[in-house]
């Protein structure tokens, strides 16, 4: 597998707490019915985490808005 310096660098900058909170963004963004587009983070390990929860948030919010109409 090719990996440049950089990426696997930038792969290694996270730590749970970033994980969580890419999730959480993630999480609220498909809840609010955001785009699936994560701001500015580095490490793809973060992107997976955001997209994630943006899956998770806006099936919730597509669950919502089915039992609410």
């Amino acid at each position: 597998m090719a990996c440049t310096n950089n990426s696997k660098e930038d792969d290694q900058h996270w730590s749970l707490e970033s994980l969580n909170k890419a999730y959480q963004q993630g999480y609220m963004a498909g809840l609010t019915a955001q785009n699936n587009t994560p701001r500015a983070l580095a490490a793809d390990v973060l992107v997976a985490a955001f997209e994630a929860g943006w899956d998770d948030g806006h099936e919730q919010f597509e669950r919502h808005k089915r039992y609410s109409a």
